[in-house]
């Protein structure tokens, strides 16, 4: 739980920012012509802004998601050095149990003198590379399916 709340504070700042400045995206005509046709201040919001900005403020959350991926250091700060993954058990024990990131397991086993693990640091290091660039393709493919060009 402190590891994903940890991890929600750290990127919600990022998400608020990309979130203000697709919706600061949206033409002023947009909101004009729906003040013009009687909307309410709700109704423009609602019906023409959010749906205007969802690209820009999808794309912030995959990336900031993206992010929180690759993250390390807040992991460490909570509790992810001495943690290992969480497995079995009651859904209770799985989110409070302890836990470890996959950037701390590299770091791990890529100090460590044995052959074996040298093959596990690259795999690990080629899943971690793989998650980020699909996420970041993801992205992009909700920005480009859903903008609009003004």
């Amino acid at each position: 739980m402190t590891g994903g709340l940890t991890l929600a504070v750290l990127i919600l700042p990022l998400v608020i920012i990309t979130s203000a400045e697709a919706i600061r995206a949206v033409p002023n005509l947009l909101r004009a012509g729906g003040y013009g046709l009687g909307a309410s201040r709700w109704q423009v919001v609602r019906q023409l802004i959010l749906p205007a900005a969802a690209p820009g403020i999808l794309t912030g959350t995959v990336l900031s998601l993206s992010r929180a991926i690759g993250e390390t250091a807040p992991l460490i700060l909570v509790g992810a050095v001495l943690g290992s993954f969480s497995s079995g058990g009651s859904p209770l024990e799985l989110i409070t149990g302890s836990y470890t990131a996959l950037p701390m397991i590299i770091f791990s086993w890529a100090s460590r003198p044995q052959q074996e693990f040298r093959a596990l640091t690259s795999a690990a290091i080629i899943v971690l590379l793989v998650v980020t660039v699909v996420t970041n393709a993801f992205a992009i493919l909700l920005r480009n399916r859903y903008d609009r060009s003004w």
